[in-house]
């Protein structure tokens, strides 16, 4: 950094001349400063050019909470600001030729921002020039014609060099090499650029020397100096004694900018004296820049200068160039022309934005900065001035602040619910004629602020609801609408804390928060509550919330809910109350008065009696209105005594409700006569006969067939017990007979322990007997032919199977019931193992259980299901089911533990466990005719094995007599009255209950339930046994029975006198076949040898069961071991020569009986 200047001031008070700027700046607080830094060309990326955060006395915390940033209006930003450490570095490759070309100085600019408050800075670079560029000729070679004839001190001006550098470093010095003819003269134009003249110095002789060649060097005076150096060819011409001479030294000239292309500028003129070729002028361009000639064109013969490019104020406001004037002879003349160039206004503004919020918040005061931005014009003079303006009215206004800087400010209330965003059209249109404009559209969105309460579409909210509505039902639903927004507008609905009496209204009305639907919680009964009255409350969900209430009233209508309750006559259950009436009794005599009320009121409460069933019904009538039984007939000596009227009682309800009530008439003069009349039930006595009867000759029969096991099974364990007390006695020897120890041979587990067991042996096989030890644990033999391990090995693999940890665990998941060879798990690839490694590792499955459920395909490395899995079998009710077992691998051992988790199916129907089905007999709830509403008639109760959802159970009323009477429970099961019983329902109810579990599919069970709708157990008992085709079934029933009884008895008598008679055949042919010497037959049985080939049993033993056809002769005879030693069978491997000393003896003695036989 060559040097810095700053310039700081605080723009608050500039005096009544600036009264329009003081406003803003008093209101925004604008801090302004200029800083001029200066630096060579060419620095490196990320160089050092100054500390602004230093010179401007700021800090770095100032830097960073302002979002100081450059801002500048160039496509390339040649400084970055590092606001951590408050320097300004080279950012982009600096050329001072490209940037400011011949203008020196060179420098550019660019302003510095920070905000809250706002602060704006402006920074000047300047550039200074080094020399990196040498002196350039346009050509390499310089041709030259000239006259013999030329005078002493005629000139000849020549191409000079172009330097781009500035300064010393510029061209600086032109030196001609060495010659006799010419000198060198340097002359210096007005804008300072230099350039040679070749002077004669030394009058030329074409026929001395025809031709030359010089060299021109052009120097510049940087440090090291750069050079540049053209061939100067002259062809000395012969004689031309007059050079062209221009009209005027120097032309001047205007042109518009953007001019188009062939427009003429001026003409340039010049004179040659001489005639013929010599004095034919050309006119051409003379050390005329490369980015001139590009824009400008000369006509060689006439000299028209014309536009050949596009011209722009902005970039040349003026063009200075010299045109040369040459003869056929070589002779030149120069004149200079200057062009001015005219602005016109061709660039519109250019918008920035510097900064812009959005969105903003709708409770914004007016005069909320919203954004800055930055207006430029390239063109000059009213051309580049600009106007900025909203275009469409909106609460929004521009401020200008800086030179070409704006501000958009809101300039009233923000209101979201109405405008919830804006467009902004910001037009800058500039002064020039025409005025050219640039638009540029915000989109600012409004933020929304929990300012609106909720508001209820109603002001009061009314509705009706008939009793005995099913709890939960809908019956109304409270609207509010929030016109916020979002989480402002979501709303909640509240029910306000009251009282119905003494309970809260939370016990009646429900309101579901979020959708407003209000819902019963319970039945209501008009009887007891007219109307319910309570408060909603509409809460949104902002901070802090707001609300809002409205007065909800929900009317219940009445409806024909209960029946007509008869006060008169009581209905006293099974005892009976009769009327009586003298024989003597007029026409119109009042026998009796029905009394009933209805709690229902209105029309359902008007009552109205009808004689329904009578015994004999020209003899009584019931008053329409008042319910009086009147007789309407003199009573006479032929009426019945026992008189029964069916009176029903009927409400004026729609549909109506009644109640029936049984008036019992006695038609006598004296109490005995009613009471033998009364007391004469008839019951089904030829039923109850024959059902006594086949009871007792079914519980005759099956004592018959008892009594008659218990002889036999005696009889046989005594006679038993007299054979084993003689065979006891008998003195023969017994022989023990120790086989080896067995164990599961695969690993499968279909032997999972190991047994040792004892059999000793007599000639008389029925005092053999068998006893078992204790599950051997120490000592087993794999009986695997292809096994190669000891017993040391399975004991240390148990060992292994004993530690709790495993190395690895896998889990798998399966449903119950599936089938067998079904996949469960690749184990082969979940485990990381090849099929090789499975194979060579022998793999198997070793589990504990006496089931195994998983197969191990060792050649896929899969599990698959081996036995059928049923969850409620393997686990009852315990949940989660699984089970576990390991799979083992040797050479190396290995030992992973897999355990497979068990999915209930839904695969069990629901149980019911009660109410009883009983088959043929017939079980009947009791429901009296004055149950109420809610009568809980019985409960059916029922189970299901499954587990989870597939155990869930609801129940349904499938099919029912009356389906308006009962009503089941859906989660509990429970059958109760659903509306008040009257004298008109049926007695006998049947009623189909499903019981059915949540499974997918589902299964459910059926149960028939009898209900019997009456008072008395005589009124039950002549309904029930009053059904035909359940009479003809009972009596079938019990034929069948009967029959069946009749069968087995008969298949068992049979069954036990052949066992019988087998039992004493045999014994007598043994007894035969003992005394009668028959040959004893010779039976061979296969040899056994070691498996395992693991030298434990290093012998093979042969021996030889000898049997008659009489058991007690048979026995076992051993042949001598192929080798020396005998097997030992006991843990400790001994045996005892005693032994094979009894063995031999026995042996040899059974040899010379068979030989003699």
């Amino acid at each position: 950094m060559a040097f810095q200047q700053s310039r700081c001031k605080w723009l608050s008070n500039f005096g009544t001349h600036l009264s329009t700027s003081l406003f803003f700046f008093s209101f925004f607080n604008i801090v302004a400063c200029q800083i001029r830094y200066s630096i060579p060309e060419e620095m490196k990326k990320g160089s050092h050019i100054g500390n602004v955060a230093q010179d401007l006395g700021l800090d770095l915390k100032r830097l960073r909470s302002g979002r100081a940033r450059i801002v500048t209006g160039e496509n390339i930003q040649y400084a970055e600001l590092k606001t951590d450490k408050g320097i300004l570095v080279v950012k982009d490759r600096i050329d001072r030729e490209q940037l400011c070309g011949d203008v020196t100085p060179c420098s550019f600019s660019f302003e510095i921002i920070l905000e809250n408050p706002m602060e704006l800075h402006h920074i000047t670079i300047e550039v200074l020039d080094v020399n990196d560029h040498p002196p350039i000729f346009k050509k390499a070679d310089i041709m030259l014609d000239i006259s013999e004839s030329a005078k002493l001190g005629a000139r000849f001006v020549l191409d000079s060099a172009e330097d781009p550098d500035v300064g010393l470093n510029g061209l600086q010095n032109l030196v001609l090499s060495s010659n006799s003819n010419f000198v060198l003269k340097q002359r210096v134009n007005p804008d300072g650029s230099k350039y040679a003249e070749m002077v004669i110095d030394k009058q030329l002789d074409r026929e001395e020397v025809p031709r030359l060649s010089l060299k021109l060097i052009a120097v510049d005076g940087g440090i090291p100096p750069r050079s540049g150096t053209v061939n100067i060819h002259i062809h000395v011409l012969d004689v031309n004694d007059n050079a062209p001479t221009f009209t005027q030294s120097v032309y001047k000239a205007t042109v518009i900018e953007n001019a188009a292309k062939g427009t003429n500028i001026i003409t340039v003129n010049a004179t040659d004296a001489d005639r013929g070729t010599n004095g034919y002028i050309t006119y051409s361009f003379s050390n005329v820049k490369s980015n001139v000639a590009d824009l400008l064109s000369i006509d060689q013969v006439t000299g028209e200068l014309s536009v050949s490019g596009t011209i722009d104020f902005e970039r040349d406001k003026k063009y200075e160039l010299r045109i040369d004037a040459r003869d056929q002879g070589g002779l030149t003349d120069s004149s200079k022309v200057i062009i001015d160039v005219t602005d016109v206004n061709d660039n519109a503004p250019v918008i920035s934005v510097m900064s812009f919020t959005s969105p903003v918040s709708e409770d914004s005061p007016p005069g909320t900065t919203i954004g800055i931005i930055n207006v430029k014009d390239l063109d000059s003079g009213d051309n580049g001035q600009v106007n900025c303006r909203i275009e469409q009215n909106a609460p929004f206004k521009i401020k200008s602040n800086l030179r070409n800087y704006y501000t958009l400010v809101s300039d009233a209330g923000l209101d979201r619910e109405r405008v919830s965003e804006y467009n902004i059209t910001v037009v800058a249109t500039d002064a020039g004629i025409p005025p050219l404009s640039t638009k540029m559209i915000f989109n600012l969105k409004v933020s929304d602020v929990n300012d609106n309460a909720p508001v209820f579409l109603q002001n009061e909210f009314s509705a009706f609801v008939a009793e005995n509505n099913s709890p939960g039902v809908s019956v109304l639903t409270v609207n509010a609408r929030d016109p916020d927004k979002n989480q402002n507008a979501r709303l909640s609905y509240i029910l306000e804390d009251g009282k119905i009496g003494e309970s809260l209204i939370s016990e009646y009305i429900n309101v579901n928060a979020e959708s407003g639907v209000i819902r019963a919680v319970r039945s209501f009964d008009y009887e007891q509550m007219k109307q319910v009255a309570f408060v909603v409350k509409a809460q949104d969900g902002g901070s802090p919330p707001l609300s809002s209430n409205v007065s909800v009233k929900i009317l219940i209508q009445d409806q024909n809910d209960n029946p007509p309750q008869v006060l008169y006559p009581v209905q006293t259950g099974g005892s009976l109350v009769a009327e009586m009436v003298p024989r003597s009794a007029d026409v119109g005599y009042l026998v009796s008065k029905v009394v009933a009320v209805d709690v229902d009121s209105g029309q359902n409460a008007w009552l109205s009696y009808k004689l329904q069933k009578a015994t004999d019904r020209a003899l009584f009538e019931v008053g329409l209105q008042n319910g009086e039984i009147r007789t309407i007939r003199q009573v006479s000596d032929k009426d019945a005594v026992k008189q029964r009227l069916a009176v029903i009682v009927e409400d004026n309800g729609q549909p109506s409700r009644s109640a029936t009530v049984i008036v019992n008439v006695a038609v006598a003069d004296s109490f005995p006569e009613v009471l033998s009349e009364f007391t004469d039930f008839p019951l089904d006595k030829e039923y109850n006969d024959n059902l006594t009867f086949y009871l007792v000759l079914a519980l005759a029969v099956v004592s018959f067939l008892f009594i008659t096991c218990l002889v036999v099974i005696i009889s046989v364990k005594i006679y038993r017990w007299r054979q084993s007390r003689i065979l006891y006695h008998s003195g023969l020897p017994v022989i023990p007979y120790y086989p080896p120890r067995y164990s599961d041979t695969l690993g499968t587990g279909t032997l999972p322990h190991v047994y040792n067991y004892e059999v000793c042996r007599t000639t008389d096989s029925r005092k053999s007997d068998c006893k078992f030890g204790t599950a051997g644990s120490q000592n087993v033999l794999i009986m695997d032919p292809s096994s190669t391990g000891t017993m040391q090995r399975i004991q240390s693999e148990k060992s292994i199977l004993a530690e709790a940890d495993s190395p690895l665990e896998i889990r798998y998941s399966i449903p119950e019931e599936m089938k067998k060879g079904s996949h469960i798990g690749n184990v082969a690839q979940d485990l990381g193992l090849d099929l090789k490694r499975l194979r060579s590792g022998r793999a198997r499955i070793v589990t504990g259980e006496n089931i195994q459920y998983a197969e191990l395909k060792t050649d896929k490395g899969v599990l698959v299901v081996k036995d059928r899995i049923d969850r409620e079998q393997l686990c009852g009710d315990v949940t989660p089911c699984s089970f576990s077992f390991e799979m083992i691998l040797e050479n190396p051992i290995e030992l992973h533990r897999i355990t497979i988790l068990i999915q209930d199916q839904n695969d069990n129907p629901p149980q019911v466990l009660y109410p009883v089905q009983t088959g043929g007999s017939l079980v009947a709830e009791m429901v009296p005719r004055s149950a109420d509403v809610g009568y809980l008639v019985s409960k059916v109760v029922a189970v299901d094995v499954d587990s989870g959802q597939n155990a869930w159970l609801s129940y349904k009323l499938q099919k029912a007599t009356d389906r308006a009477l009962f009503e089941v429970g859906l989660q509990n099961g429970e059958i109760r009255t659903i509306r008040q019983v009257s004298d008109k329902d049926a007695v006998k109810q049947r009623l189909a209950v499903i019981v059915e579990d949540n499974g997918q599919p589902s299964r459910s069970a059926t149960v028939i339930v009898n209900v019997a709708v009456a008072d008395s157990f005589p009124e039950v008992l002549s309904e029930f046994t009053d059904f035909p085709h359940d009479k003809e079934y009972n009596d079938n029933l019990t034929f069948y029975l009967v029959l069946a009884l009749a069968v087995v008895s008969f298949l068992f008598i049979t069954c036990l006198v052949v066992i019988i008679s087998v039992k004493i055949y045999r014994w007598r042919q043994s007894r035969i076949l003992y005394h009668s010497g028959l040959p004893v037959i010779p039976y061979y049985p296969p040899r056994y040898s070691d498996t395992l080939g693991t030298e434990t049993l290093p012998h093979v033993y042969n021996y030889e069961v000898c049997r008659t056809t009489d058991s007690r002769k048979s026995d076992v005879n051993y042949v001598h071991p192929k080798g020396q030693s005998l097997i030992s069978v006991e843990g400790d491997g001994t045996d005892t020569p005693q032994m094979d000393t009894v063995l031999s003896r026995t042996c040899s003695r059974m040899s010379t009986l068979i030989l003699s036989s």
